[in-house]
């Protein structure tokens, strides 16, 4: 059946929308720069009316996705999850999903790459746990095998042994070296880059041990 524009108006509450009449009555909204393409006494079709819909959604989708973006970088599969969430259909994700990569927005190698400097900046882990956290971002194994090629692990460790050690003063040896261990493989590091570590953390704290005996 199609229909006559007989008005479009900016919605009140949002600016960046316009509410489309048909034959005197409201039919649609569409984004401005949707709508810009249209004009007053336009007829349309059915068809025509139904792409602009289709195009409307998958607008919406991507602005959906650029909210959830501008907190995080995210994963495709990040993305994707939330749109479903939010009773998007397959095809208007799957455009969204395009549009958002070709602007650059959703690359999942900047994204397993900014996840693990993340990590290793504020909560170091070992490469177990963030290939593990990566793959239930939904990132491609040979993505994450990309990544972690380059991951300097015994830094991480060396980060996460030196704001452990600061937690850990005061006990005893055994229960020093036990507890530092076990923090450690908690965070996905190998007993192979712990050990030196571990071995020179305890070395120190038993140092540290005797000097307080001394001064006291």
């Amino acid at each position: 059946m199609g229909g006559r524009i007989t008005a479009l108006r900016f919605q009140k509450r949002n600016r960046n929308r316009v509410n489309v009449y048909l034959d005197g009555r409201f039919a649609f909204g569409l984004a401005a720069v949707e709508a810009a393409r249209l004009r007053v006494g336009q007829v349309l079709s059915d068809e025509e009316i139904a792409r602009l819909r289709e195009r409307d959604q998958a607008e919406q989708a991507v602005q959906r996705a650029m909210d959830l973006l501008s907190y995080r970088p995210r994963s495709e599969a990040e993305i994707r999850q939330r749109l479903r969430q939010k009773g998007y259909g397959e095809a208007t994700i799957a455009e969204a999903m395009d549009r958002l990569r070709r602007v650059g927005l959703l690359d999942d190698e900047a994204f397993a790459r900014y996840w693990v400097e993340n990590r290793l900046q504020f909560n170091p882990r070992g490469v177990m746990a963030l290939r593990q956290e990566l793959r239930q971002k939904g990132v491609k194994d040979q993505v994450i095998e990309a990544v972690l090629a380059e991951y300097d692990e015994e830094e991480a460790a060396t980060r996460a042994v030196e704001r452990a050690v600061r937690r850990l003063r005061g006990l005893d040896g055994r229960t020093f070296r036990r507890r530092l261990i076990d923090h450690l493989r908690r965070r996905g590091f190998s007993f192979e880059v712990i050990r030196p570590l571990v071995e020179q953390a305890a070395a120190g704290h038993a140092a540290e041990g005797i000097l307080e005996e001394d001064e006291g």
